[in-house]
């Protein structure tokens, strides 16, 4: 097998794992229906761009041919920044939906008449394309921005990530076609590295985040005055020392919901609230295991004294944090 054969067959599965991938979101039901569409009409653009290099690379395509693959490009950057828009639960009215993809469609319907003769007239079709893509990125790049202190931390890391997949897409063909970048399948094999990373981060993290806040409204004003509250309730009344302290007690205190809270210590610390309280009582930990006082104290009785209410839950926490165990560490900053 040569390496043309390799890399045909590593393009082939991209573009497979892509369709797979837009039919899933276009049939889906649950969550949010109208942003599940927007992102399979990103990554159906995205394919048919990238679908285009590979059949251009081993086949003689017809101009007109290639302008299908080109129009792909007109799909995926309003998909891109509408799919933002609903995400970010700002109101698009469906009369003006229609309106973004005007370009994709007469590009689309007049491919057989528009120029595609790799001269200058081509090239400058080639680059109001995308340049086309490049105003919605930066449209979307913007709505990132205004939504950093408003939305949802897990949210906005999803949305960060995906328009910079678009961008590093974009950068490889600009480059191909300004002769900065020589490998023109190399777009192909890219893509098909990206699709399988945004692949198993939709699968593993993008649809349970999406769904398990749906409905909630929390601005970032009101995380960050929570979260605020709740290190102030940890760091100076040192509530993790209590084994028994639980989510619906602090919840309580701060006067907000278990739900809630919840999601505030998530999107805040990427950890959950048991996860929360044990990097405090480790930290705890540390100190008791260097402190010259308590420096040759058993580890149970400074387990006990950290918050924990047994030696191996202790133990797990501490290697876990740490990669190491009490003792060696004990050792280590000895």
């Amino acid at each position: 097998m040569n390496s043309n054969t390799i890399i045909l067959v590593l393009s082939c599965l991209g573009i497979v794992q892509a369709l797979f991938l837009c039919v899933y979101l276009f049939t889906l039901r649950k969550g949010n229906r109208r942003a599940n569409v927007f992102l399979g009409l990103i990554i159906l653009g995205l394919t048919i761009r990238i679908g285009k290099s590979i059949l251009n690379e081993y086949l003689q395509l017809e101009a007109w041919q290639r302008n299908l693959g080109l129009a792909g490009i007109l799909l995926v950057g309003p998909s891109l920044w509408l799919y933002g828009k609903t995400i970010f639960h700002q109101q698009v009215a469906q009369r003006h939906l229609t309106y973004h993809f005007i370009p994709y469609v007469l590009f689309s319907m007049l491919s057989w008449a528009i120029p595609n003769r790799f001269d200058a007239i081509s090239l400058v079709i080639y680059y109001v394309i995308f340049g086309h893509l490049m105003g919605y990125l930066w449209f979307s790049i913007h709505l990132l921005v205004k939504q950093k202190k408003q939305s949802q931390r897990p949210i906005l890391i999803w949305y960060r990530n995906l328009v910079f997949g678009v961008v590093f897409i974009w950068v490889f063909y600009i480059g191909n076609v300004s002769g900065f970048i020589p490998i023109y399948i190399g777009g192909a094999i890219c893509y098909t590295f990206l699709i399988y990373v945004f692949s198993f981060l939709f699968l593993k993290k993008h649809s349970f985040q999406l769904e398990k806040y749906k409905g909630q409204s929390l601005d970032g004003v009101t995380t960050t005055k929570l979260m605020h509250e709740v290190k102030a309730l940890f760091e100076e009344k040192s509530v993790y020392l209590n084994p028994k302290i639980s989510l619906a007690e602090v919840a309580h205190t701060v006067g907000t919901t278990t739900k809630v809270l919840s999601r505030v210590i998530n999107e805040s610390t990427d950890k959950n609230f048991s996860e929360f309280v044990n990097s405090y009582r480790i930290e705890k930990a540390k100190q008791l295991l260097i402190a010259p006082e308590t420096k040759n104290e058993k580890i149970a009785s400074i387990a006990y004294d950290s918050g924990f209410n047994n030696v191996t839950t202790f133990n797990l926490a501490f290697k876990g944090s740490t990669r190491l165990t009490p003792s060696e560490f004990r050792k280590q900053m000895g």
